[in-house]
């Protein structure tokens, strides 16, 4: 079986069809395939903008955050490669490496230059291998037609946190607790509760809301579109509201946190 290679970005959420992409991947037999998605005119500047043949997938164009519109089709930050991505980077290293020796400083406004220039062992992915290999039959495209988002913000994460939920609902329902009854919590909409956490009969819980491990949630607690993480204890009659609470925080009685939504 021939070596791939999965390269993600550590601020993407999505649902990672990666079984998919390796089985186009190895279809393909280009060097890597990317994850792309389709977003709105107006915000595909934000991100790596890139053309692909349309019937064989190849990718034929890309620009980083490009100044004027390109294409809605954006690049999502998920690739798999096969090893000869390694050769690539390492064209690029050599290449700039001569560059640099063969590089003669002839004035001062030169040198300014030249000290502003990247590193010689600094390569980008977007830029410098992307971009030069678009064309040339060696990367390809995998568009997922699931959600995905960018997480740059705390605000963000409650939306990805609320996404991931909203899969478990078609995917692993078995992972989000039940709906109303005399012998639990009121649920409402998509909640997970890790099964160490302790969470009152009368508390009211949902929607989007994720409980982790070792938690403790009192008596009349409300919790909406938040993230409690280990260890949380939220005391009685306390209400917290599209917030993050951290590790081994605890949230006094009566008390009310609540956030600006995203």
């Amino acid at each position: 079986m021939a070596v791939s290679y999965i390269l993600l970005n550590c601020d993407v959420c999505c649902s990672f069809p990666l079984p998919d992409m390796l089985e186009a991947h190895k279809n393909y037999g280009g060097m890597g395939t990317i994850l792309v998605i389709k977003v709105s005119a107006e915000s595909a500047n934000q991100f790596g903008e890139l053309v692909a043949d349309p019937v064989t997938k190849e990718l034929l164009h890309y620009t980083e955050k490009p100044e004027t519109f390109v294409s809605d089709l954006i690049n999502c930050g998920v690739y798999i490669f096969t090893p000869d991505i390694f050769s690539a980077i390492q064209r690029v290293f050599t290449q700039r490496k001569d560059r640099a020796n063969l590089q003669r400083v002839t004035s001062f406004e030169a040198l300014q230059s030249a000290t502003k220039a990247l590193p010689t062992d600094y390569v980008r992915l977007d830029q410098d291998i992307l971009s030069p290999l678009a064309g040339k039959k060696e990367l390809y495209t995998y568009e997922t037609l699931d959600f995905w988002e960018q997480i740059k913000t705390p605000g963000m994460s409650l939306k990805c946190s609320a996404l991931y939920l909203s899969q478990f609902r078609h995917t692993s329902p078995q992972l989000l607790a039940g709906g109303t009854n005399t012998k639990s919590a009121t649920i409402f909409g998509d909640v997970y509760i890790h099964p160490s956490a302790k969470v009152h009969a009368s508390a009211k819980i949902g929607p989007n809301v994720s409980i982790s491990a070792n938690a403790r949630v009192g008596a009349g607690v409300r919790l909406v579109s938040c993230i409690i993480l280990d260890d949380v204890e939220i005391k009685d009659n306390a209400v917290v509201i599209h917030a993050i609470v951290g590790w081994k925080s605890s949230i006094g009685k009566w008390s009310r946190v609540q956030a600006w939504r995203w």
